[in-house]
């Protein structure tokens, strides 16, 4: 009997991204035999155990217009001679040697934007780059029926531009309850300060870390962690240094998903302080807002949509109504010194996890990729 093959894309180095975890888990319920194709850069952690096959191309750009040339290129002589049964593309990214690959070999092809790609900081400041971006969106989503998408605010974007149905699923973490849950001690950190807390893979311009670190300033009885990677982190480590901080600020690497949980647990307060400066971060719902409520972590968040929609409904944090560095660190202070709307936040959690879990949106997944079964 053929094997049911499908392959999978994403632009980054795999080790770390949830949402193409579960979708390639997901296919294989539908009886798919998955490969995972990404990148391996110089720093890549190791792959966490997988239970698909993962390819990581070694490139030789890791960044710039030749990188997505090359990634572009090899992704696609790659899975011209691959007997697939099913093509998944995550992100515009890798979107263009997908579809044609699905044309020229007549295999079908699932589109999965994880944002909304053309209006991102980095090529909104790059108009002649975006534009390039925008042709190749505009060229394959009118030739498409359906795609799929991460909120509600980004669907109506897709379907007022392009006319085209896309189907939301969040990218929510599956339930998460620790095996054996490590304490503060146990993970280095002090038991008699307050805990502050911003993770994810891009800590960018505009996510409102700079004005975080800031703050601390104002903060000198309590502790922010930084966990991930992204392309503010050395202005970020630079403004330690410069403001004398390294007592309040620690700067974690990326890190296998579980074991960052473990200090997300332990924390006393959350942040996701995306700006409204681009219509991509207007309507972006962070992963971390929900590795916070799994956790029991409070939020701290800014009023954006989506984000709004999700800690209104559930009552799990506040927002932070600016980014000046005072203001922040009083309302820091102000939520952490009301113990018994913290508690409550913290119990909001347990109940908002309960409901926004992977093991609930997926039956939604599934019913997308029944036809391919």
């Amino acid at each position: 009997m053929d094997r049911k093959l499908a392959f999978v894309s994403v632009i980054n180095d795999l080790a770390t991204d949830q949402r193409v975890h579960k979708s390639c888990l997901s296919l294989g319920k539908c009886g798919f035999d998955v490969v995972l194709i990404g990148r391996r850069l110089h720093n890549s952690i190791a792959m966490p155990s997988r239970t698909y096959r993962c390819i990581r191309m070694r490139l030789l750009f890791e960044r710039g217009p030749m990188f997505y040339m090359e990634y572009n290129i090899r992704l696609f002589l790659f899975l011209l001679f691959q007997p697939s049964k099913l093509l998944l593309s995550n992100d515009l990214d890798t979107l263009l040697p997908n579809y044609l690959v699905s044309k020229i070999r007549n295999v079908p092809m699932i589109y999965d934007s994880h944002e909304y790609f053309t209006e991102t900081p980095e090529l909104v400041n790059r108009p002649h780059i975006q534009r390039i971006w925008k042709i190749i969106e505009k060229f394959v989503l009118k030739r498409l029926t359906w795609i799929i998408t991460v909120n509600e605010s980004i669907e109506m974007l897709f379907e007022n531009k392009y006319g085209i149905k896309a189907h939301v699923i969040r990218n929510i973490p599956s339930r998460w309850e620790p095996v054996s849950p490590r304490s503060r001690a146990e993970l280095g950190l002090p038991v008699d300060r307050k805990i502050l807390l911003m993770q994810g893979s891009g800590i960018n311009m505009h996510r409102g870390a700079e004005e975080l670190v800031d703050a601390m300033t104002g903060l000198p009885e309590m502790l922010l962690l930084i966990i991930g990677g992204g392309d503010v982190l050395p202005v970020l480590k630079s403004k330690v240094e410069q403001q004398g901080l390294t007592d309040r600020v620690r700067f974690l690497p990326r890190m296998p998903y579980e074991q960052m949980m473990e200090y997300t647990a332990v924390a006393d307060l959350g942040f996701t302080l995306d700006k409204d400066t681009n219509i991509n971060y207007r309507f972006s719902l962070p992963n971390k807002l929900f590795d916070y409520i799994q956790a029991g972590t409070p939020v701290m968040a800014t009023p954006l949509p989506e984000i709004k929609r999700i800690v209104d409904r559930y009552q799990v944090g506040c927002f932070a109504e600016n980014h000046q560095p005072d203001y922040l660190s009083e309302r820091i202070r102000e939520s952490l010194q009301n113990t018994v709307q913290m508690e409550k936040w913290r119990e909001n959690c347990k109940f908002a996890a309960a409901e926004l879990c992977w093991e609930n949106e997926e039956k939604n997944l599934l019913k997308l990729y029944e036809p391919y079964c």
